[in-house]
């Protein structure tokens, strides 16, 4: 008969190669977005190619997580904090594929963009972009270490990314008499109305930290 303390270091350690696993993803998806920033500012065609390939291992990793998360919560009989702990994870870890497949259409809309000649706001929503990724890291170090404070401070960041939303919006949109096709316009809306949405997935990454840590939600 399997003693409570032998169930237990199971336990543990399935959930910390759970919790292994969903780093690696974070990696991952910071990897992507990092090359679809290439591929949209740098013009860097190769970044562009490269994301599906790793987009592939990300959705293979969030299945893999997943379903470790609801077998050690149906076979493990975890406890409170743990089931809060798991929980919290597989709501993450969609957080985490979103941001991935945005990441991945990006990369498609620099492949889109680079026949056409560079746009004037491409500084401003390099900003933009550049303010996404860094809120995506720094759910990921709050994430690593499990800093409730790290956490919540994350959403304080999404102010900025909104206001460059809406001030980007309204110039590519309020744009007037657009020589040649409009393709170029209509791609960089999707452009800045996918920064925003990771920014809103980074968003709730910090949040659910904090949930993992303190049991309230924010």
């Amino acid at each position: 008969m399997v003693d409570a303390r032998s169930t237990r270091t199971s336990f543990d350690r399935q959930l910390a190669a759970t919790q292994a696993n969903v780093l690696r993803m974070g990696a991952l998806v910071e990897s992507s977005c990092w090359m679809a920033r290439q591929a949209l500012f740098e013009r860097n065609l190769e970044a562009a190619s490269n994301i599906s390939a790793q987009d592939r291992l990300i959705d293979q990793l969030y299945r893999q997580i997943e379903a470790d998360c609801v077998s050690l919560i149906a076979l493990q009989s975890p406890v409170s904090q743990d089931l809060r702990l798991l929980s919290a994870i597989m709501q993450l870890v969609r957080d985490l594929e979103r941001i991935g497949d945005y990441a991945q259409d990006l990369g498609e809309i620099g492949l889109r963009l680079f026949p056409y000649p560079e746009s004037p706001y491409m500084p401003r929503i390099q900003v933009m972009a550049d303010r996404s990724r860094a809120m995506l890291a720094m759910s990921l170090s709050a994430l690593a270490n499990l800093d409730a404070h790290m956490g919540l401070a994350v959403k304080v960041k999404d102010d900025a990314v909104d206001d460059d939303y809406a001030a980007l919006y309204e110039l590519i949109s309020g744009q007037r008499d657009v020589p040649g096709v409009v393709e170029p316009v209509v791609l960089l809306i999707l452009v800045i109305r996918h920064l925003e949405r990771m920014a809103d997935h980074a968003t709730n990454i910090g949040q659910r930290v904090a949930y993992i840590v303190t049991g309230h939600r924010r």
